[in-house]
């Protein structure tokens, strides 16, 4: 028999320790040290193999289709679809839709034909999920509802109905309500999310059933549970906006079969998520053109380009410290960009500045410098910027504009939704060659750039 040995862990990285601690040393959390029963199995006096070497050629390929789910932008997500074997994991705030992606995914599959959905709800009752469902106009006798907590169990029942029929997808709800019965401490707990997830794991890899797993997010917006949780998991994907709208957004910051980064933009109605297509000319829909401060910039989102509006406002001066506030971009990049901006004689130093990226994206690629720059000269110059124009390019220390990637697809993108002039690196500009209905301004410094289109404006 196993040894119950008492610990104290981190519920936050996972880091255990012999006594209870204020403040973890590891990830520096406070009062995020839970004590925890843990067993300790005695080992085998004779282990067996488990598996053995094989050479890399030998190998069977996983080049089978992937499995769509019927949602074309939760499909871009992930890659082209779900990967047998693979296993998600789902994360967002409460309300934010996770359920209701979840019942439209697998209503998906299921009419397909390529076999039954399992719905492992370890938080509502049976007749909570139909009403849920209902709500959504899911009736699918395919789609199988498993109320239970216990892991173990969740994993049989999947193997059982395997047997019986094919299985497309197992979807837990959520790895923090379900717990494996051989651990004594309670379910949320780094070891039983740690276990539950683990157990699923290996699941999935046997059986080639995908697992989609729903994790719920702290306060400060992170997947709750310990880090090793994302490890463990194949794809990591977050489900984002304000419960008061109606606007949502899908990313995957882990892919292990696809890139990364990628977004699709979702409207939430009465009969669930509705995908928005067209991301730019959402995210553009509101903005006001030929007010000072505001530009538009080409950024890469995954694999596609996506136009987004960076709003600057440069306040009067400030007689104690001025604030530098940004929201959705990067704070160090807008202060690096603040003092090249003073090297090209724009004086902010003395200023409070705030920089936003409108429509909840967040934009971390340097390719967004020039238009954040742009902005920010126009709000302090009260000049608007050309009504139709775009801005990308990185800006170095030195006040160079350097080359993008991908700039062939800002320029496709910008042109589509109709704009008609595109400042950009000097170094993209043999990419404009192709549009012949844009005007392409090459830029190589930024005091040349904020003459040029002031003078120009």
């Amino acid at each position: 028999m196993g040894r119950v040995q008492t610990v104290f862990a981190c519920q936050s990285c996972g880091a255990t320790a012999p006594k209870w601690m204020g403040r973890c040393p590891e990830c520096g959390d406070w009062n995020s040290y839970v004590e925890e029963a843990r067993t300790r199995a005695a080992p085998a006096s004779t282990p067996g193999l488990a598996s053995q070497s094989v050479p890399i050629a030998e190998i069977a390929s996983l080049d089978g289709p992937r499995r769509a789910t019927g949602m074309p932008g939760f499909d871009r997500v992930l890659g082209g679809g779900l990967v047998a074997g693979s296993v998600v994991l789902l994360g967002g705030e409460p309300g934010i839709g996770k359920s209701t992606l979840l019942f439209q995914a697998g209503r998906g599959l299921a009419a397909d034909g390529t076999g039954d959905v399992l719905y492992a709800s370890a938080e509502e009752s049976a007749a909570q999920v139909r009403l849920r469902a209902e709500r959504l106009g899911i009736r699918d006798g395919r789609l199988l509802v498993l109320p239970e907590t216990d892991v173990s169990r969740i994993v049989a029942e999947a193997e059982a109905e395997a047997r019986k029929r094919s299985l497309a997808l197992v979807v837990v709800d959520s790895i923090q309500a379900v717990a494996d019965p051989t651990l004594a401490s309670s379910p949320g707990t780094v070891s039983q999310v740690r276990a539950a997830a683990g157990e699923l794991t290996r699941y999935a890899k046997a059986s080639g059933v995908p697992v989609l797993l729903v994790g719920h997010v702290t306060k400060d917006g992170n997947l709750a549970g310990p880090k090793s949780l994302e490890h463990l998991v194949d794809a990591v994907i977050s489900i984002e906006g304000d419960r008061g709208g109606a606007r949502r957004l899908l990313r995957a910051t882990k892919n292990r079969f696809g890139p990364v980064d990628e977004i699709a933009l979702y409207e939430m109605t009465g009969e669930g998520l509705a995908e928005l297509p067209d991301a730019s000319a959402v995210l553009l829909a509101e903005r006001r053109a030929g007010l000072p401060g505001s530009a538009v910039t080409a950024a890469r989102e995954g694999t596609r380009s996506v136009l987004v509006e960076i709003q600057a406002l440069v306040g009067g001066v400030s007689a104690g410290s001025p604030r530098r506030v940004a929201i959705g971009l990067d704070g160090g990049r807008l202060a690096l960009l603040m003092a090249v901006l003073e090297g090209a004689g724009l004086p902010l130093s003395s200023r409070e500045v705030f920089v936003s990226c409108t429509g909840g994206l967040e934009v971390s690629e340097p390719a967004a410098d020039l238009a954040v720059v742009a902005a920010l000269a126009s709000s302090a110059r009260s000049q608007a910027l050309p009504e139709r124009g775009v801005f990308f390019g990185e800006i170095g220390l030195l006040g160079e504009v350097r080359r993008v990637p991908a700039a062939a697809s800002r320029l496709k993108e910008a042109a589509a939704l109709g704009f008609q002039t595109v400042y950009l690196p000097s170094g993209n500009a043999g990419d404009a060659s192709a549009f012949p209905d844009l005007a392409c301004r090459p830029v190589d410094r930024v005091s040349s750039f904020l003459s040029e289109i002031f003078r120009k404006s």
